[in-house]
This record gives structure tokens, sequence and C-alpha cells, in this order.
């Protein structure tokens, strides 16, 4: 067995790239599905029923979706329509899809149980609009939805192992790799999850940052 787990550390160029790969199209999702999630959740308590029940409609079916049948909705269906993009775009937007819908009904919740009183204090010292939104209501909807956007946000790293199957060499893409060069599953695997558990942590270590700025900003 130690022989077997120094078969797959020689590998640590080819699980090194893979896991780099992840980690940054991970966090390149994570970023900008928050970023159109701040945007979409606007949209799911606009006061206009049409603009509302629109956004709420799409949010739905795509979390009724589950992401493998998104992402070979990208990679195989958009070419029907004269629309070819690299697997990596079809990969990242996917993901930004997929995860936008989720990180934008967690805000929409989160937003529903702020106080009031909070937004009235905003448009009494005169904020309105996008300005009320960006000052007063966004920040601290991040910060008290912290926990289950950083939830979402490993369920994201998680489906980033769907990639592989659309030729992308992310992590579990490459162990694969690995794991066929020697045949060896159990020891290539366990340093797969080895590696995957890095990168949660790390979300989990920006998620309790997140809680300790809660509980000073009196979010507990």
């Amino acid at each position: 067995m130690i022989a077997n787990f120094g078969a797959v550390l020689g590998e640590w160029r080819t699980l090194g790239i893979g896991f780099l790969n992840t980690v940054w199209i991970c966090a390149l999702a994570g970023a900008l599905s928050l970023a159109l999630a701040a945007f979409v959740s606007t949209l799911l308590v606009s006061r206009r029923k049409l603009i509302r029940r629109a956004a709420q409609g799409a949010v739905d079916l795509l979390r009724a979706l589950p992401f493998l049948v998104l992402l070979f909705t990208v990679y195989y269906c958009l070419p029907v329509i004269g629309v070819r993009l690299s697997a990596w775009t079809c990969g990242l937007a996917a993901l930004v899809v997929y995860n936008t819908a989720y990180f934008a009904e967690i805000l929409r919740g989160a937003w529903a149980h702020m106080p009031r009183e909070q937004e009235e204090a905003g448009r009494a010292y005169g904020y309105y609009g996008l300005g009320l939104y960006g000052r007063i209501i966004l920040p601290q909807i991040l910060i008290a939805s912290g926990p289950v956007l950083g939830n979402q946000m490993i369920t994201l790293v998680k489906n980033s192992a769907f990639l592989m199957m659309i030729t992308i060499p992310d992590l579990t893409s490459l162990a694969n790799l690995a794991q066929a060069t020697y045949c060896i599953p159990f020891e290539t695997l366990f340093v797969t999850v080895a590696l995957y558990w890095v990168i949660c942590s790390a979300i989990e270590g920006i998620v309790r940052a997140m809680d300790r700025v809660a509980v000073v900003r009196g979010h507990e």
C-alpha cells in the first residue's frame, strides 16, 4: 500500500494541475454566481408581479434540474442552434447559471428575515433604490446568510466533478487518469478526497470568519 501511495504522489504534477483547475473555476464560478444572485434577488422581491413571477419561475426551474442535465444541455444542445463554446466556457457557464439560482434564493430568504427597521433607517438617511440595497441591505444579508452560502459553495465544488464529463481536466478527471495508469483506485481516490477536503475546509474557514463578523455586528 505504501508503494501505491508513492506511485500516486509521484503524479503530483498531474494532480496539482487538476487541483488548481478545480480551485480557479470554482472560485470564479462562485464569485460570478454571487454577483448575479445579488441582482436576481432584487427581481425576486420586485413589486412588479410579472417580473417577480418570471424571476421566481426561472429560479425554480434551475433548482429543479440536476446539474449534470444542465451541463449536458449547455455542452451538447447549444451547438444545435449555432452557439459553439469551448468546454471550459460551457462548464463555467453551467456552474454560474446553476448556482446563481441557489444563491439568489438564499439571499431572498435572508432579505425576507431582515428587520424592516434597517431599510427604514436607510431611507431616513437618504438611501433609495440601488444605493439602499448596496449600502444597507446587501452587506447585511450576505453576513446573515454566510453559513448557507458556504454550504452552497461546497456543493458547487462537488458539482464541479461532473466537468470531467465534458473533457475538462479538473481534479476528478486527472485523478481518474492517474488511477487508470496504475490501477490503484483506493490510494488515488484517498488522495483525491483529501484534496477536495482542503478546498472545502478553506470555504469553511471563510464562513467561520463571516460568522465572527456576524456576531460582532449583532447577527447571531
